[in-house]
């Protein structure tokens, strides 16, 4: 299956109410975390500002800057976290339009799937803190293509077993990983990539996952049993 492919029938699939639901859902949890972000720093800015004079009103001012640089690294972590939430139902409308002759999903046990999805997040988020560190060291050149490169393999090796969950147990969607290893990387580094993209990234919970559920299915996927 071509790269593009996966993302392309997903955006195609953009007019399906269960996907913009998810859409909306999104933008919503992001907003909320970053305006809580914002409010944050500014606090502190007020802080230093009633302590430290022009030292806070400098803090205040970097606190915008500082708010719109961390959004860009936290993005892909929030949007890791509400794709795997709403991973059920991208895949469940997809799976209807596409794949109709698939049997009933039997997920993984809850608590597994839950722990996956936290780990997931966990797991972004600490690699975005790292590239952000290496930023202020003489690594700084290779930190943004490092820091992408490893986005690209956690976000796309977590998506990709959280959907496969939905269908098998945890050991078989690790095969089912192990086996599509590379096209699941060329489908994290394009998610990776579109998070830093304003209004794109709106949108790459949905399509990431969609993408994932199409590489599990799709041409050179895992053979899933169809209904007879």
């Amino acid at each position: 299956m071509h790269l593009l492919t996966p993302p392309l029938r997903a955006l195609a699939q953009m007019d399906d109410p269960a996907f913009l639901g998810v859409v909306w859902r999104s933008i919503a949890w992001t907003l909320a975390a970053f305006v809580a972000l914002a409010a944050a720093l500014a606090w502190g800015g007020h802080a230093l500002l009633a302590t430290h004079g022009w030292l806070g009103w400098l803090a205040g001012a970097l606190g915008g800057v500082g708010a719109a640089l961390l959004s860009l690294y936290l993005f892909l972590p929030l949007a890791s976290v509400v794709a795997f939430l709403f991973a059920d139902r991208i895949a469940a409308a997809l799976e209807r339009r596409y794949y109709p002759g698939l049997p009933p999903a039997r997920p993984a046990p809850l608590a597994q799937q839950t722990w996956d999805g936290i780990a997931l997040g966990l797991r972004v988020l600490g690699w975005q803190v790292v590239a952000l560190v290496l930023l202020l060291t003489p690594l700084a050149p290779v930190a943004v293509p490092l820091g992408w490169l490893i986005s690209a393999w956690s976000v796309g090796r977590g998506l990709f077993v959280a959907v496969a969950m939905r269908r098998m147990d945890r050991p078989r969607a690790s095969a089912a990983y192990a086996r599509l290893r590379l096209p699941v990387l060329g489908q994290g580094a394009l998610m990776a990539a579109g998070s830093l993209v304003p209004v794109l990234n709106l949108f790459v919970p949905v399509l990431g996952t969609a993408a994932m559920v199409h590489l599990l299915h799709g041409p050179g996927g895992v053979a899933t049993p169809r209904r007879v």
